[in-house]
Parts: C-alpha cells; sequence; structure tokens
C-alpha cells in the first residue's frame, strides 16, 4: 500500500504517490474543488498515509472527509509533528515538510533553501541539521501586483523572459527592479552564508536559478519529498 502526499500552496495543488521516500508521478491542480481532486487520487487506491501540506486552512469537513479515505491522516501543521522534528511551531506546513527533506538530502551541511512562489521563503539550517531561523519577503508575482494596486499609473506585468539590467521606459525599469532585486537579495543571502547549501524550490526556482551565478540545487518537489519522509516514518511507527 502506497502513501499519498499532498502539497496545497496558495494558487496550485502538487500530489503524489509515495513508495517509501521515492516519489511517484506527480499530479497537478488549479481550482476551487481541491478536496474533490484528492478523493479521486484516493479512489484509485487506499494510501496507508496521507501527508498533507497546505497554505489554506481546511475545514473540519474537510480533514473529517479525507481522513475517512486513508488509514492514516497527518496534517504538517500538526505541534506534535513540529515537536518531532526540533521544528518551531510558527513554521507553515511547507516549510516544515521543505526543511525535512533538506535535512535528508544534504545531511552534514548547513542549507538555505529558498522558496520561490506567492512569497520568497528563506529558511536556514546548520550541518548538525539544527533549525536557524529563516525569513519571508514578497515573491515575484506578488511584487508586480503590488506595485500595480499601490504606485499610481504603473501598469500590471507578469515575470518577463528577459530583462534589461537598466529599465529604458516604464515597463522595461519594473521588470528590471523587481527581478534584479530578487537576485540581488538572494545573491545577498549567498554572501552572507557561503558555506551552507543552497536550494531551491517552488513555482519560480528555475526561473531564477538561471540567473544567479552560485552553485545551487534545484528541487522541484522538495516540499512532496518531506512529506514523502514523514508518511514513511509513520508508516515504520
Amino acid at each position: 500500500m502506497a502513501n499519498l502526499v499532498i502539497d496545497i500552496g496558495n494558487t496550485v495543488l502538487k500530489a503524489a504517490w509515495a513508495d517509501g521516500v521515492t516519489l511517484g508521478k506527480t499530479y497537478r491542480y488549479q481550482g476551487e474543488m481541491m478536496t474533490d481532486f484528492i478523493l479521486s487520487l484516493a479512489a484509485k487506491e487506499r494510501p496507508e498515509v496521507m501527508a498533507v501540506a497546505s497554505a489554506v486552512k481546511l475545514s473540519g469537513e474537510n480533514i473529517r472527509r479525507l481522513g475517512s479515505v486513508c488509514d492514516r491522516l497527518v496534517l504538517a501543521d500538526d505541534a506534535a509533528l513540529h515537536d518531532a522534528y526540533g521544528l518551531p511551531h510558527y513554521l507553515s506546513p511547507d516549510r516544515t515538510a521543505s526543511i525535512i527533506a533538506a535535512r535528508r538530502l544534504f545531511k552534514g551541511k548547513g542549507c538555505t533553501v529558498f522558496d520561490f512562489g506567492t512569497t520568497i521563503t528563506i529558511d536556514f539550517t546548520d550541518a548538525e541539521g539544527k533549525y536557524c531561523g529563516g525569513n519571508i519577503s514578497p515573491g515575484c508575482r506578488t511584487r508586480f501586483k503590488s506595485l500595480n494596486r499601490y504606485a499610481k499609473n504603473l501598469p500590471l506585468l507578469d515575470t518577463p523572459d528577459s530583462y534589461e539590467k537598466k529599465g529604458s521606459s516604464p515597463v522595461s525599469s519594473i521588470e528590471s527592479g523587481v527581478i534584479s532585486g530578487i537576485i540581488f537579495e538572494v545573491q545577498g543571502y549567498f554572501a552572507e552564508n557561503p558555506e551552507n547549501v543552497a536550494v531551491f524550490t517552488g513555482g519560480d526556482a528555475i526561473y531564477f536559478a538561471k540567473r544567479v551565478k552560485n552553485p545551487i540545487f534545484v528541487v522541484c518537489n522538495l516540499v512532496l519529498m518531506g512529506l514523502a519522509i514523514v508518511a514513511d516514518e509513520y508508516v515504520k511507527e
């Protein structure tokens, strides 16, 4: 019997079946019927453990529905889970899962984990795997939307395929300001933590990985990997 791991983000749901800590096919869903989508996956095969990291609070009814189609439901915002992994309770479920995965993938090395999504989260661990804190700043598209909303007469733009290093128009100035600003921010963390392994994940991970010169690891399914580790350890218990 396999485990089902689910990462519910602010805009997209990602899910995968996991055999131990090995992920199988990944599914993506973007819509309002996320619980029904999860139930459709579980209908194909009953999960032994369903591990869920959700950026949105799940209702009691949805938790009940999910719990009814698996042998054990594990939520990554559970305080007991944070305690078991030595992580602070304030960490969001996706950050919790990412840190658990980074510890396993880069055992014995300090990590700086960047998650590029609606927000950019930056989390730090030392070589012993101890969590050393982290930061949150606006994500790429969030920055474009904020400029349009709060600065009069600035257009709403999306992430460009390419950009000028120095803007020569309002549009190119916005593009350069947002993209360069994120790159400078990331490079600042590299400079402050040169001994750490840099790990990129999230929707914009590949975009920014192509635009920084430092050596990095891109792990697109880092959250799902962390959930697979959690689910596997519950099975072993």
